[in-house]
This record gives structure tokens, C-alpha cells and sequence, in this order.
């Protein structure tokens, strides 16, 4: 991948000014702990082998110009004009991260900027939070910033919101702070966070995308935060909190009828719970008791389509195809966990499977799940990795 890119950016950009810096960026899934980050709770995520490559070299002037591998499309503009513009599509996140750190206080020059990933987009496994902090850490190294990963996860998360998306804190984080053979379990409120060792044994990530395309900014995601805040006023009235999480399940069952509507009362009750069944998968990987993932895993996924109300059927079909797969060889323990990954409205699920039925679930499942939707899924065995950093 090093080789195709540096001949890439050659061709794109010469020669003429030296040979390009090198960065990777890893994709994220989370195994547990869904849509709680920006309400204060825990979440358990993982960064992938997956994920965005960069090859970047400072130019003379302020222009920026990037090239997408992907897309086959260069988007080009100055440091002086940092405004959203539709027609830059991608690369609208780029120019996000720039003109947050521009506002913060940074300084940064023009440099060109050959991207190539091999992570799906919009399939929830964070192609966004992926991009925009492979293209913050190359600018810190490139331009003598020194920002520390915890704070370009910062940044990267503020820098969302110039393409409309109001997201939480877990995404940059997991993209910048992963460990190989790791997941992080992160306290979403004060961002203290501990890496959890992933010691499956015979047992794989096994990530299953609907090709079902979604996007946060054009999906019910800001809708469902927005109702989370009015839960927790709600909820303030009667409890000294700041963030629903602080919120343990019986507590909130004893202050839940604060909450005036019953649509907000369910996307909190979700909240809460799923903080507290995040809490207990760390617990199990810890203790090395896999056994407890399926449970929580699965009232994870009814919590997300029940209360949260963000599976939909692209989703739903998959979940209950490899929920079939597993309750048949329920006898044999050939999933341990099951249930849809990342915001909703489309995506992946994540499933833990034993290494020895790879194949047959992926057929089975597969097969069910193109039956139900006339869709072919695609399925990535998930390798751990180590944040973004430069190679």
C-alpha cells in the first residue's frame, strides 16, 4: 500500500518539492456501548486494520490540493477561504479539520495530499472520524503543531460539526488512541480510558456490512441527541446530573417519570442501560468470560431497535439472519455476540464467531440476508490496530 501510494501521489502531484510523508488512520467498530458517547457514558471500540492512508508534502503557498484515490476527484482551495462547499463533497472533512484548527489557533500552511482507504464508507464504521484525523495528525507532523492524540480527537470531533453533524467524542478517539489486540474502554464524560485486551482465543471479529449506505448528517442522528438533552432536563429537575450516564439503571427506573415524553423516556432508558451492560462486557473480557458477550450484546441490539428505534431494516435483516445462525448451533457456541454497529439507519453488525465456522456463517448468513433484501452483504474478519500515526 506504501509503494502504490507514494507512485500515486507522484503521478498527481511530481516529484518536484521532495518525497511525500506517510500516514495511516484506522477505521473503528465498537463492540459495545452505542450512541451513549455524547451522553457521559462507556464505550468499548476497537480500531481496525481498516481505515485511510495519506501521503502529504508542504507546499510553497496556501493552497490545499487533494486527490482521493477513491473518488478519482481532486478537491482544491485555499487556507484563506475555509467555507463549506457542496462541490467538494469528501472533501468538505479535510477542510473542516483545517479551519478548526485555523480557529483554534494553529497555523497552517498549503500542502499537497494524495488519500487512498480501503475502509467502506458510510457503512458506521467511522470513514469520517478516519479521514479527518489522518489529515490532523499529518498536519501536527507536518507543520510542527505537537497536538497530543487525546486533543486532535477533540478537535476531530469538533470539526463534525462543519459538515452538519452534531457527533460524540468516540469515534476520533477510538481512530487515535487504538492498540493493536486491544479495545478501548472509554468514559465518554471525562475521557479517561483504559485499553481492555481482546483475548478471544479461537474466537474472530467478524464485521458484516449491509451495503446499506447511511450518513449522519442526513439520518435521524442529530434527532436522537437532541431528544436525549431534553431527557436530561427533564431528568435535572429531580437528579443532580450532568450527562444521562451518571444515571445508574435503578435510579433512573426510580426518576424516569420526570422525563414528559415517552419517546424521550425510551431514548434514555436506552442510554442508561446500555452504559451499565457496557460496563459488564469489559468486565467479561477482562475475567475472560465470553460466555456473558451474548447476552449483553443481544439486549443491546433489541435496546437499539426498541428504544432507540435506529436499526431499520437493512439492519434488522441482518441482525436476525446471523441471530437464527447462532441460536441453531446454540449447542456448539459458534457465535458468542451479535448485534448492528455504529449510529444506525444502515451499516454493520458485529458478531464474534469461532474461527472454524467463519465460512459457513458468512454463507448462511449471507445467503439469508440477500434472500430477505436482494442485497449482497460484504464481510471483513476484523484485525486490531494501532492508532493513526505516520508510517
Amino acid at each position: 500500500m506504501r509503494e502504490q501510494i507514494l507512485e500515486n501521489f507522484r503521478k498527481k502531484f511530481g516529484t518536484e518539492g521532495g518525497e511525500p510523508r506517510i500516514f495511516f488512520s484506522p477505521g473503528r467498530v465498537n463492540l459495545i456501548g452505542e450512541h451513549i458517547d455524547y451522553n457521559g457514558g462507556l464505550v468499548l471500540p476497537c480500531a481496525l486494520s481498516l481505515g485511510t492512508y495519506g501521503a502529504i508534502r508542504k507546499r510553497n503557498d496556501n493552497m490545499v490540493k487533494l486527490f482521493s484515490g477513491n473518488f478519482e476527484t481532486f478537491a482544491e482551495f485555499s487556507t484563506d477561504e475555509l467555507v463549506r462547499d457542496p462541490a467538494h463533497k469528501w472533501g468538505n472533512y479535510p477542510k473542516g479539520v483545517l479551519a478548526t484548527l485555523k480557529e483554534a489557533g494553529y497555523k497552517v500552511g498549503g500542502f499537497d495530499m494524495y488519500i487512498l482507504g480501503n475502509l467502506p464508507s458510510g457503512a458506521g464504521l467511522s470513514s469520517s472520524a478516519c479521514l479527518n484525523t489522518l489529515v490532523a495528525t499529518a498536519l501536527s507532523a507536518l507543520f510542527d503543531l505537537n497536538i497530543d492524540p487525546i486533543k486532535i480527537a477533540q478537535l476531530c470531533q469538533h470539526a463534525e460539526k462543519f459538515n452538519g453533524v452534531n457527533c460524540g467524542i468516540m469515534d476520533p478517539f477510538a481512530c487515535a488512541i487504538g492498540k493493536k489486540d486491544h479495545a478501548i474502554l472509554l468514559n465518554c464524560n471525562n475521557l479517561k480510558y483504559e485499553h481492555i485486551p481482546l483475548n478471544l482465543g479461537d474466537y474472530r471479529i467478524l464485521i458484516a456490512n449491509t451495503n446499506h449506505r447511511r450518513g449522519l448528517a442526513d439520518s435521524k442522528y442529530n434527532e436522537r441527541r437532541a431528544q436525549c438533552e431534553a431527557a436530561l432536563s427533564d431528568l435535572q429537575k429531580v437528579c443532580d446530573i450532568s450527562e444521562l450516564c451518571e444515571l445508574s439503571p435503578e435510579d433512573f427506573d426510580m426518576n424516569k417519570g420526570a422525563i414528559t415524553e415517552e419517546t424521550h423516556r425510551k431514548r434514555a432508558e436506552h442510554a442508561v442501560h446500555e452504559n451499565q451492560r457496557t460496563k459488564d462486557a469489559a468486565n467479561s473480557l477482562k475475567q475472560g468470560e465470553l460466555q456473558q458477550l451474548w447476552d449483553l450484546t443481544v439486549a443491546s441490539h433489541m435496546s437499539l431497535d426498541e428504544l432507540y428505534d435506529v436499526v431499520g431494516n437493512a439492519l434488522r435483516a441482518m441482525f436476525e439472519a446471523s441471530y437464527a445462525y447462532a441460536m441453531l448451533h446454540k449447542d456448539t457456541s459458534r457465535v458468542l455476540g451479535t448485534r448492528m454497529t455504529g449510529a444506525g439507519f444502515g451499516g454493520c453488525t458485529v458478531s464474534i464467531i469461532h474461527k472454524d465456522y467463519i465460512d459457513d456463517f458468512i454463507k448462511t448468513v449471507g445467503d439469508k440476508y440477500y434472500a430477505c433484501t436482494g442485497v449482497k452483504p460484504s464481510f471483513y474478519i476484523a484485525e486490531t490496530s494501532d492508532g493513526t500515526s505516520e508510517i
